[in-house]
């Protein structure tokens, strides 16, 4: 429990960072200088009012010095992944498991809220997650899937679980591609930006086809229940609303990490 709330605390403080990375990567700006700001004053924020969630409550959500509201992103953000990262070691233990899980965590917390707000998924979260999906996919083996069935039992369990994942990317990403593409040449208008494949390719190399289908599955289920009740709630153009689809591949994509069996590791192969 004592790791598990520890683990919370350290997640408090990225979540602090990915609110700058939500805030800056889609206005091009660095995420490292210079220190963070009120967007309204432009007045730079003390460490004692940059403390997450605590300061938010403690400020009442507005700013220090111009009394404007601070976005209730800011709090959400840094307790939302605060609390994945508690439910990862409580759930996964102290182990590389737990590090997987809080990683995918985190990306999906950036690129959920960035979609929501902006409708981008910065490449530094859907191809930097690739390859980090890539990378852990060989000190994490991944669940069995049609490449453990395709390729010969004696092959090292590694070398299967990179391709597991590379493959995983691969399959699903062009998947959706064509569902786009095939809609775009239906409707002549684009149904689906390329944010969305990248991320759905990030998405593979951490969970292989099973786990990427079902998050695609979920995530479409969910975007379009979601849009279609804002649409007829709000009275907007459907033919114009953009669905920040993202924003719901990463929701179904936490809840297949947690609920979706042995997704993020390969159980009883070794």
């Amino acid at each position: 429990m004592l790791e598990a709330l520890l683990a919370g605390l350290f997640g408090l403080l990225v979540g602090s960072f990915l609110n700058v990375c939500i805030y800056r990567m889609p206005r091009d700006l660095s995420v490292v200088s210079p220190r963070s700001s009120c967007p309204y004053c432009e007045k730079q924020i003390a460490w004692y009012d940059n403390i997450p969630v605590v300061s938010y409550f403690l400020l009442l959500g507005r700013c220090r010095y111009c009394k404007e509201a601070i976005s209730w992103r800011y709090a959400v953000v840094e307790l939302l992944t605060g609390i994945l990262f508690f439910v990862g070691v409580w759930k996964f233990g102290l182990t590389l498991l737990a590090l997987k899980f809080c990683i995918f965590a985190a990306i999906q917390i950036d690129l959920i809220f960035t979609d929501f707000e902006e409708r981008i998924l910065p490449d530094e979260f859907t191809k930097g997650g690739t390859l980090v999906g890539l990378v852990l996919a060989a000190f994490i083996p991944m669940s069995p899937g049609l490449m453990a069935m395709l390729l010969p039992s004696h092959w090292n369990h590694v070398v299967v679980s990179v391709i597991e994942s590379a493959f995983g990317a691969a399959l699903t990403a062009g998947i959706l591609w064509g569902f786009g593409a095939l809609y775009e040449k239906i409707r002549h208008r684009e149904g689906l930006g390329l944010g969305d494949v990248k991320m759905i390719m990030m998405i593979g190399t951490f969970f292989g086809i099973q786990g990427t289908l079902l998050t695609l599955i979920i995530g479409s289920v969910l975007g379009s229940v979601t849009g279609l009740t804002y649409i007829l709630l709000k009275r907007e153009d459907a033919a114009t609303y953009e669905l920040p689809f993202g924003s719901f591949l990463g929701i179904a994509a936490i809840a297949v990490a947690l609920y979706g069996g042995s997704v993020l590791t390969w159980y009883g192969r070794f």
